[in-house]
């Protein structure tokens, strides 16, 4: 079994009449990238700044490598790293001058932080830009140079709030490579705060949803899909009846049919054979020209979720 690198009970945070945080009970595994999804405002930001002692709980407890947040906040931010709204770069000085900066902080030996910055940099094809003033590059390069410098001093668990949050398409993609590949070299542990479904379903292994401060659901992303209705299937074609609506939701393999401009959607329970479904639309009249098997989607998901929690 995994080890638990961050656990919370109850942990909560209140501002004034406003519950940013409620009852967060969380175990994050060791050596994944644990997504924290919710839309803006869903108390996010909030949770990684009691996870890093930063700000006092209301009431409940919170564990980070296996340290109190209430009275061993130090020592969390001694071995970890974070990543939140401001990048903690000095634009005014070059990449590399920017790195040893930060492994100066952390008492890194000369050698150490010189071959530490020729990895990252290098890793994150930065290395020829080194001596750049840094207020020359782009967002993109910039937000790499500051996962760089979160990562500098070999963390065992860093926190990103909303890392590709204003980054164009293309950039977004080359950071989430560079991450996937760095979690895996450097065996760290990521909690991740987005909104951006796309990143979440690409980098992460578990994820929990939030809204309004609560957590409504967490697993891995495969898991949440199934619960949610797993496996779909798309018909094109015409003639689908009332009457072979019907059928189909007596079918005890369906969970949910949609008609819609001669399309045909069908929700599954589980791994179910279409062959027979394909076979009951014939038979019933039903012409078929296209058949589409697909699962339901971790934005389908989320969205689902957040609309049971308005209710």
């Amino acid at each position: 079994m995994s080890e638990t690198i961050i656990r919370t009970e109850n942990l909560s945070r209140s501002f004034g009449a406003v519950k940013a945080v409620d009852s967060l009970s969380l175990d994050v595994p060791a050596g994944i990238v644990f997504g924290f999804l919710g839309p803006n405002g869903a108390g996010k930001t909030t949770t990684i700044y009691l996870l890093l002692g930063l700000l006092e709980p209301t009431q409940g407890q919170a564990w980070v490598l296996g340290h109190d947040t209430r009275t061993q906040a130090e020592e969390i931010r001694t071995h970890s790293g974070a990543l939140l709204e401001f990048s903690g770069l000095y634009e005014r000085m070059s990449a590399e001058d920017n790195l040893d900066l930060f492994g100066r902080i952390y008492n890194m030996p000369a050698p150490e932080r010189r071959a530490r910055t020729k990895e990252l940099l290098t890793h994150m094809d930065l290395w020829e830009r080194r001596k750049d003033q840094v207020s020359t590059w782009s967002r993109g390069m910039k937000q790499k140079l500051a996962v760089a410098r979160t990562i500098f001093h070999h963390p065992a668990l860093i926190f990103l709030d909303e890392p590709t949050a204003g980054l164009d398409p293309v950039a977004a993609a080359a950071l989430h490579t560079d991450l996937a590949s760095l979690v895996e070299r450097e065996g760290m542990t990521v909690f991740l705060n987005t909104h951006n479904l796309v990143e979440a379903e690409k980098l992460c292994a578990q994820v929990g949803v939030i809204g309004n401060g609560k957590l409504l659901k967490v697993g891995n992303p495969d898991d949440l899909r199934m619960k949610r209705g797993g496996k779909h299937v798309e018909i094109v074609g015409r003639g689908f009846s009332d009457q072979l609506l019907g059928l189909l939701r007596q079918r005890p393999e369906v969970s949910q049919v949609e008609r819609q401009n001669g399309h045909l959607t069908i929700e599954l329970r589980d791994e179910s054979e279409i062959s027979p479904l394909v076979s009951l639309i014939v038979q019933s009249g039903g012409g078929i020209e296209e058949v589409c098997r697909g699962e339901t989607s971790l934005e389908e998901v989320f969205l689902t979720l957040m609309e049971e929690e308005k209710q």
